[in-house]
Parts: C-alpha cells; sequence; structure tokens
C-alpha cells in the first residue's frame, strides 16, 4: 500500500519523477551508465544542468530580466551564509524579518557580517503568525524574509515594498504559487519540499547586485563565480539535479505553476474547512497567515491522541505528528501531494469525531 506522505520534507514527489528517477538510476539516456556514476562534464548531463537551470527561470516568469539560477550544494541554510557574503558591505547592515525558525538560523549567520537589524518578529507568539507593519531601513544592504513556516504553518501572503534588494528563502513553497519573482534579488530554496529529493539547493539570482559589495569572498561562496561557471564551479550533486528537472518538468506539463496554485489552494481549503469545521481539532497558527503548503493543527483534547493516532496510521498515513515546537500535527501538503490523500486525512477526523459522539 503507497503511503500518503505528509513528511515536512524529505517529502512527496510525483510519481513520474520516482520512476524516471529509477530508471536513470539504471540506465541514463541509455547510456549503458547509470546517472549515479556518470561524468558531470559529459554531454548528457550538461545538457541536464542546462535545461534545469532555464526552466526554473521560465517557470518563475524571469526570462530575459538578468536572472541566473543555479544548483548548489550544502541546502538552504549555506545560503544563510552565501548571502550576507555576498551583499552585505564592510561595516553594511542587513535587514531580516523573524517569522520562524530558520529565518532565526539566517539571522545567526548573517550576524557574522555586520549590523543585523530585526524589522519584526513574531517570536514572542511562538510564530504563530507572520509580522505586519514593519520598516524595512533605507540604508541596508538587503531585507532577509522566508516566504513560508514549515514549522510553525504560516505563510508571507503579501511581501513589502522597498527600495532594498530583497532576498526571499522559499524553500518549502516555490513553485507553488503565482507572485511577482521579478519583485525579488536573489530566491533560494532547498529542493526537498517541491523540487527534488534532498542534496541541491536553486538560487536564483538577478545578477546586477552582485560584485558591489567591496568583500573578498571565498571561490566556493562567491555567487559570481557559480555563475560565470554555469553552475559548474565544482561537482554538482548530479543525481538531485536531475530529479529535480524531472520534477520542473512535471509542473511544466500541469500547466506551470498558475496551475500547480489552483491545485494546492483546494487542497489546503479542504483540509482548514475541516479543521474550522470538527469540534475536536483547532489550527495552530492565525487565519489569515495560514501556510498552504504546511498544515498545522491540534487536538482540543489530548485525552483522543491515541485514538486519533491509531487511526490515521490505519489509514496509511505518514508523516503527521506536528514539530515539537508547536505539538498536535502538521500536515504538508506540497505540489505532487494529490487531492485524494488529503481527503483521506478529512475522512479519519471525521471518523474520529463520530467515534467519540
Amino acid at each position: 500500500m503507497k503511503k500518503h506522505n505528509y513528511s515536512a520534507g524529505p517529502s512527496i514527489l510525483p510519481q513520474e519523477v520516482f520512476e524516471k528517477s529509477a530508471q536513470a538510476i539504471l540506465d541514463f539516456n541509455n547510456s549503458g551508465l547509470s546517472i549515479l556514476e556518470i561524468s558531470h562534464r559529459s554531454k548528457d548531463f550538461v545538457a541536464v544542468m542546462d535545461e534545469a537551470r532555464a526552466l526554473a527561470i521560465e517557470l518563475l516568469g524571469l526570462e530575459g530580466k538578468g536572472y541566473q539560477a543555479l544548483f548548489l550544494g550544502g541546502g538552504a541554510s549555506l545560503e544563510f551564509l552565501m548571502v550576507p557574503y555576498n551583499l552585505m558591505k564592510e561595516n553594511g547592515k542587513a535587514a531580516y524579518l523573524d517569522s520562524g525558525t530558520w529565518a532565526t538560523a539566517a539571522i545567526k549567520e548573517a550576524k557574522f557580517f555586520g549590523e543585523t537589524v530585526i524589522v519584526g518578529s513574531s517570536k514572542e507568539d511562538n510564530y504563530t503568525y507572520v509580522p505586519k507593519g514593519y520598516e524595512i531601513p533605507s540604508d541596508a544592504d538587503y531585507f532577509h524574509c522566508t516566504s513560508n513556516n514549515t514549522i510553525f504553518g504560516t505563510q508571507m501572503k503579501e511581501f513589502p515594498a522597498t527600495n532594498v534588494p530583497v532576498v526571499c528563502d522559499m524553500s518549502s513553497d516555490i513553485f507553488s504559487r503565482v507572485l511577482d519573482f521579478s519583485k525579488f534579488d536573489i530566491i533560494y530554496a532547498g529542493a526537498q519540499k517541491n523540487m527534488g529529493p534532498a542534496g541541491t539547493t536553486l538560487v536564483v539570482i538577478k545578477e546586477e547586485i552582485l560584485g558591489k559589495n567591496g568583500r573578498a569572498i571565498p571561490s566556493m561562496l562567491d555567487y559570481a563565480k557559480h555563475i560565470k561557471a554555469e553552475s559548474m564551479y565544482n561537482t554538482p550533486p548530479v543525481f538531485p539535479v536531475y530529479a529535480a528537472l524531472l520534477t520542473l518538468k512535471w509542473i511544466k506539463e500541469k500547466g506551470g505553476v498558475a496551475a500547480v496554485e489552483k491545485l494546492n489552494n483546494a487542497k489546503a481549503a479542504l483540509l482548514y474547512g475541516e479543521i474550522d469545521r470538527n469540534p475536536l481539532f483547532k489550527g495552530a497558527a492565525v487565519v489569515e497567515d495560514r501556510s498552504n503548503m504546511n498544515v498545522t493543527f491540534l487536538l482540543n483534547n489530548a485525552e483522543h491522541t491515541e485514538t486519533f493516532d491509531k487511526m490515521w496510521k490505519e489509514a496509511g498515513i505518514s508523516g503527521l505528528p506536528g514539530h515539537r515546537s508547536v505539538g498536535g500535527y502538521r500536515a504538508s501538503i506540497y505540489n505532487a501531494m494529490p487531492i485524494e490523500s488529503v481527503q483521506v486525512l478529512v475522512d479519519v477526523m471525521q471518523a474520529l469525531e463520530k467515534s467519540v459522539q
């Protein structure tokens, strides 16, 4: 029985991506070699990298707008370091929005490079909402935000207008909804939510913002060097990039980001509708900031925990327990999650309600 995978990441991917990836492990492009063993300099893989980079730009609507896409190693956590290294001037200043655990981690790294101003934070309320009404210093070298907070189940619905470069960690909602991506100067995202297996990170950069901070940057942390080498400065994560390409192709075949967003909205509406209707449950995040990717919710009565846990496990559901910072449950309904799986969870929630009446 195929599990209904609600894991927050590494997470569910489209079935056809699994199948094509599995075939490539056995024989890539009828080469007689596995994708796991081919040279990253081979014609076949260079074509994969080129297509993946181009397709990422296309799906984000950034073609011809001065952006470059990179597939790098190190996870989004390495970008916490690379962003200030490339953008913050000596004795400079950066502005950060503190909306969750990963935003806090990014702030920690930025403090090594210069003044790091937290323009807004929801920490005192355990990040149940996204801060609003904040001001971004006009002399900041850049503003950094996190579009979706995986652990706490919140998502930015609007982004501030500012004259400073905007950097966004979109690790858990990249390619899930339509935005004006040209408003961002750097977008980065770990692959393991909506884009592929763990092991590579997509970084999309407006090239004109680089080379202006006067800072000496180690080669492996220099975006400009990676761009010049066409994301091949060193051996790239070959298999994760290939799986990411397959996922990007799947998104395009679905009708692009707009079509995927429509499906995501339907899934979120179905699950949040049940959470709000069912007297046994309540949402963890404030309504206006609820994430369409990570649905956090709690039982109103902890006495039902054992029964509910048994029921959803018997239904073939996996990865539902919430992060320890929030407790309760977290249903991650990324792009590849079919609405039929969401219905299975809703059915279990309704069955629990009937069982305790």
